[in-house]
C-alpha cells in the first residue's frame, strides 16, 4: 500500500527517538560516530540516509539497516512520483531472444 506523504527519517528519528527521550543531537551524533552537522543535515531532511548511515541508525537506535534504507527510499520514490512527468512515455514490447 503506498504511504501518503511518508516522514523523511530525520523527521522520523525527531519524532520516535530525539523529542520523546530527549536526546540531544550532539549526543547522538557521537553514539553514530558522526559530526554533529552530519546528524543534523539527516534530522532537518537535508542528508539521506546513505548504507552506511542505515547501518550506524540500526546500531545505535534500533530497527534493521533495511528498515532505514527502505524509509528514505518510500519518501524519495513519493517525491518523485509528485515531479517526474511520465505522460507520452510508452512501455518497450520486448521479448525473448533464443
Amino acid at each position: 500500500m503506498a504511504m501518503h506523504n511518508p516522514l523523511h527519517p530525520g523527521e522520523f528519528i525527531k519524532e520516535i527517538y530525539v523529542q520523546p527521550f530527549a536526546l540531544s543531537a550532539r549526543q547522538v551524533a557521537a553514539n553514530l560516530k558522526v559530526s554533529p552537522s552530519t546528524f543534523n543535515r539527516l534530522l532537518n531532511g537535508e542528508s539521506n540516509v546513505s548504507p552506511e548511515m542505515a547501518l550506524r541508525l540500526s546500531k545505535v537506535l534500533g530497527r534493521s539497516p533495511e528498515s532505514w534504507l527502505a524509509m528514505q527510499g518510500q519518501y524519495d520514490l513519493w517525491h518523485a512520483k509528485k515531479k517526474v512527468d511520465l505522460q507520452g512515455m510508452k512501455k518497450l514490447m520486448l521479448s525473448a531472444v533464443e
